[in-house]
């Protein structure tokens, strides 16, 4: 069973840290509607977290479908056009400079390849933040299996029970559950109307410090030597 006292934080990435979630719907979205179709949210939502749950192109008329490998390029090109000049979710990089001088260890664990993390974390100057950092490309299974957060718990040396996950959707959090770790959800409009069950502690406004996220999480960090 997870422990109120923790030695580690491990943070999703995607939509986590950084919101890459919201304009990646957003121009899927625009693609429907250009083709005269409707891309639901919910629909959306199973492939948040994971890789394979959901594929957007199968919603798409045959014909779009057939300039699959053309369009998914420009697709690409505009989704991280916008992300280029995007920020981080507001207030989570003075969460994650305050992690190691609380006294815990920080890392990161996400379904998305090690080129993406690496691509994104140096552009926003926090690669060095992170002890560790377990991607798709270190396991065999994603998320909703609990496989990633065992990686980087056993990594950071920590036993899963004494960390806390943050995540931001429903396949992530339950991997982080999945590996008996105290979780907690900070969701956005994408994944906010997902169904968390409603004993997992969020943030619905957002990240502000690194005591008010322990706090809510219901979880605090070993006493320090006076």
């Amino acid at each position: 069973m997870p422990s109120a006292e923790i030695q580690a934080l491990i943070f999703d990435f995607d939509g986590t840290i950084f919101d890459t979630e919201t304009p990646e719907f957003t121009h899927w979205q625009a693609l429907y509607t250009e083709h005269g179709r409707e891309l639901h949210l919910e629909d959306w939502q199973r492939g948040i977290g994971t890789w394979g749950a959901f594929d957007p192109w199968a919603g798409l008329p045959g014909h779009v479908q057939a300039q699959r490998d053309t369009l998914q390029v420009a697709l690409r090109d505009r989704v991280h056009a916008e992300l280029q000049d995007a920020d981080l979710r507001r207030g989570v990089r003075g969460v994650l400079e305050a992690v190691a001088p609380a006294g815990l260890k920080l890392g990161l664990a996400s379904s998305s390849d090690r080129a993406w993390i690496d691509r994104w974390l140096t552009h926003h100057r926090l690669r060095d933040l992170f002890a560790t950092t377990a991607t798709q490309d270190d396991v065999a299974r994603v998320k909703p299996d609990p496989e990633l957060y065992l990686l980087a718990a056993r990594t950071l040396g920590v036993r899963p029970e004494h960390c806390l996950a943050v995540e931001d959707s429903l396949n992530g959090a339950t991997a982080a559950v999945a590996a008996g770790m105290n979780v907690i959800v900070v969701p956005h409009d994408i994944t906010r109307t997902q169904p968390f069950p409603p004993t997992w502690p969020r943030l619905d406004q957002g990240f502000s410090t690194l005591d008010d996220l322990l706090r809510v999480a219901g979880v605090h960090a070993p006493a320090r030597p006076a």
